[in-house]
């Protein structure tokens, strides 16, 4: 399957994840301070769960980027880091000075090693053994760490030695004390068929633990999901549950988001977390096998965590405190730095940053205005330091506009992999397209349309593209396609989910809403019977599999893109596929427009929305059925809104009428706006009327004038939509 294409056509190529590479290092750079923050503030006495989490979480997110770009030294030593810490956040092992000292000094080996990857892999690899030998002992539980003796390493092997008996783990592991819980509750659901997986599922924090017992029916309710079990939590404001099911984690938070947050929801292999045996031979085969480093000599191995006679024993803490400095791996004073091009600020400085600039392009206005009257040969000098302040604030906007804004490819760079698997578990073939990479977005809004076009993209794995000898049958390439698209059109983002699948079934759906008993006609429009898979819990999938089937994804979509006051919109043919295009509004806090007045008021159009502008006789414009207007430009017949009648617009001279149209577009149509005058193009700043005021039909917002007056700013796609109905 061909991953991604830069261009939307050609063959399919390699994903180039070097591309990524600065973003791994600054962040994982991020994550190895923070873990060091925490470490040093970390209270051995009362060391709480959140505190432990936190810095599992790093080392978890080094672990996996490491492993994605192939740093397998980095990856080695923090998977050795992330299992110490796996065991004091289950409360296994006691934390004690020797873990943090060993972790400190891991996290600046990890540094270094990552340096040395930045750097292009010059110099010496550090050697990381000893970190690991002690760190697989404190793992284990034991209070004396096992020295590696380098000179052995070079000397010729010694004769094989019996292996020592393995040191009882009880005698060294000291569980965190449990409250006592109440009886684990009865199984729920039903039971799930062979290959299950048994999850750990822990919701909260919870206001009201009552919750649960929602999630609790979801496996009642749905056939086949599985069966859920109430386990004792140790947190008050938590439920934890033992769960038997098919499904992934991700169609799982899914399921339960119609209850609690994602956020809310930790899944965790129940496997994994089976209670520290009391057998040395259990303990050994617990969690993952403790094993010496394979550079490690035979008797060293051997020796590895008992002090066996003829090899290396055990150093007590004030021996282990004498070992030369030079002997520790990664001193601080010499571990390399990795250089940062790029510094991570608050959001909410970059909100108020954007904010005064906002008020600056005000003043600006308002001074421009005052200005106009002025004699040129008088204000020389102030004029041109006005035309300066003009230029040096717009260039100002527009670099403090771009700080929030991320390309559209750091979204769809996720689907590659994602489609990937999910195609080679349905047994499809599908090349993945990208058009309009370059296409930025407000960080805010990247972040919340991540989740509806995963959805989106699994719908149409799922159920759009068939199957391959199903395609050939059908008259088409083996090889299905799926096309992410972003572009904006009209002062609004607009993505695109298309795919050359079967289609969506009218007769199909509608049989389904009415089984739902929902109140459909055979005579609703296309249009509409699409909208009705956005319905809670609506599915037509004949099998619920670990992809979709169970009636959950498609409303989420429609709710998260509703609640940025966006719309999503479905096309499809049979036989040759759909396309869901998801619109959001104008977001951005500044922008070009042209303001018009209508009578004694000023309305803002998007400057990316008008077309054209002309002059306009009464006998141009013809009236059809139901008062409709149109207007002939360029033998093309275009719809007429006369904005002194759309909103209500007082004269004071009733024999005034307008004669000047601006024809606008959007969302695929034109519409010629009624106005009087033209009263010229600049910058405006967008508030947002709907939370300071109310929504009002027909406008996007709002904005302060130079003469301090307010001014609407019109919603161009609502006006052409007006039109459509």
């Amino acid at each position: 399957m061909a991953d991604t294409h830069q261009d939307g056509a050609g063959a399919g190529a390699d994903f180039d994840l070097s591309q990524f590479y600065q973003i791994f290092f600054e962040e994982a750079s991020e994550n190895l301070d923070q873990m060091e923050q925490m470490l040093l503030s970390l209270d051995l006495s009362a060391a709480n769960d959140e505190e432990l989490n936190g810095i599992f979480r790093c080392a978890h997110s080094i672990k996996g980027g490491a492993a994605t770009f192939g740093f397998s030294d980095v990856t080695e030593l923090t998977h050795r880091m992330e299992s110490l810490l796996d065991r004091l956040r289950r409360h296994e092992i006691t934390p004690i000075p020797e873990m943090v000292d060993v972790l400190l000094e891991s996290a600046d080996a990890s540094r270094s090693l990552l340096a040395r990857h930045q750097s292009g892999d010059e110099g010496e690899p550090l050697s990381t053994a000893e970190l690991v030998v002690r760190i697989e002992a404190l793992a284990q539980g034991l209070t004396e760490i096992p020295q590696v003796n380098r000179s052995a390493q070079a000397a010729p092997a010694a004769a094989p030695v019996a292996a020592p008996a393995a040191v009882p783990v009880e005698a060294v592991v000291q569980p965190a004390p449990v409250a006592e819980q109440p009886a684990e509750a009865a199984v729920v659901g039903t039971e799930p068929p062979a290959g299950a997986r048994v999850l750990h599922i822990e919701i909260g924090p919870l206001a009201n633990l009552e919750l649960g017992d929602s999630i609790k029916e979801l496996f009642r309710d749905i056939p086949g999901l599985g069966s859920i079990q109430d386990q004792p939590s140790p947190k008050a404001d938590h439920r934890l549950f033992l769960v038997k099911t098919v499904s992934t984690d991700d169609d799982l938070r899914d399921l339960f988001v119609f209850h609690v947050s994602k956020e809310q929801v930790h899944i965790s292999d129940a496997a994994a977390a089976s209670p520290v045996s009391e057998s040395s031979a259990e303990a050994v085969e617990h969690d993952e096998a403790v094993e010496p480093p394979n550079n490690l000599p035979p008797e060293e191995a051997y020796g590895f965590f008992a002090g066996a006679p003829g090899v290396p024993g055990m150093l007590s803490n004030a021996e282990r405190a004498a070992v030369p400095a030079a002997q520790k791996v990664a001193p601080k004073a010499a571990a390399a730095h990795m250089e940062s091009t790029s510094i991570r600020v608050d959001v909410k400085k970059v909100d108020q940053l954007i904010n005064l600039v906002g008020e600056l392009v005000i003043t600006q206005a308002m001074l421009a205005q005052n200005s106009q009257g002025l004699d040129p040969a008088v204000y020389q000098q102030l004029l041109a330091g006005l035309a300066d302040l003009d230029r040096n604030t717009r260039d100002l906007q527009e670099s403090v506009m771009s700080i929030r804004m991320i390309p559209m490819s750091t979204v769809f760079s996720r689907f590659p992999r994602m489609l990937r698997d999910l195609a080679g578990k349905m047994g499809k073939k599908i090349d993945l397209i990208t058009l309009g990479e370059a296409t930025e977005l407000d960080k805010g809004l990247v972040e919340k349309i991540t989740d509806p076009l995963t959805h989106l993209v699994r719908n149409s794995v799922d159920h759009g593209i068939e199957l391959p000898e199903d395609r050939l049958a059908a008259g088409k390439s083996d090889h299905g396609t799926l096309t992410l698209a972003a572009s904006h059109q009209g002062g609004s983002i607009v993505i695109e989910v298309r795919d050359d699948g079967r289609g969506m079934n009218r007769e199909k759906i509608l049989s389904k809403a009415r089984e739902r008993g929902m109140d459909v006609s055979d005579a609703l429009p296309d249009s509409e019977v699409w909208q009705l898979i956005f319905a809670p819990g609506f599915s037509t999938a004949d099998v619920v599999t670990d992809v979709s089937g169970r009636g959950v994804g498609m409303d989420v979509v429609k709710r998260n893109i509703t609640s940025l006051g966006g719309t999503v919109e479905i096309e499809s043919n049979a036989g040759q596929g759909m396309k869901v295009a998801v619109r959001l509004p104008l977001t951005l806090a500044i922008m070009d427009g042209m303001s018009v007045g209508v009578g004694e008021e000023v309305y803002i159009l998007p400057l990316s929305s008008v077309v054209e502008s002309f002059q306009v006789n009464a006998d141009d414009v013809s009236t059809v059925a139901n008062g409709t207007q149109l207007v002939k430009v360029r033998d093309e017949y275009m719809p007429v809104i006369a904005l002194e009648r759309t909103f209500k617009v007082p004269r004071a001279d009733e024999s005034q009428t307008s004669n000047i149209m601006v024809v606008v577009e959007a969302e695929g149509g034109r519409v010629a706006l009624l106005v009087d005058e033209l009263l010229g193009q600049h910058q405006v700043v967008v508030k947002n009327l709907e939370s300071n005021y109310r929504k009002v039909p027909n406008v996007s917002g709002a904005t302060i004038l130079g003469d301090g007056s307010v001014a609407l700013i019109l919603d161009t796609g609502a006006l052409v939509r007006r039109t459509r109905h």
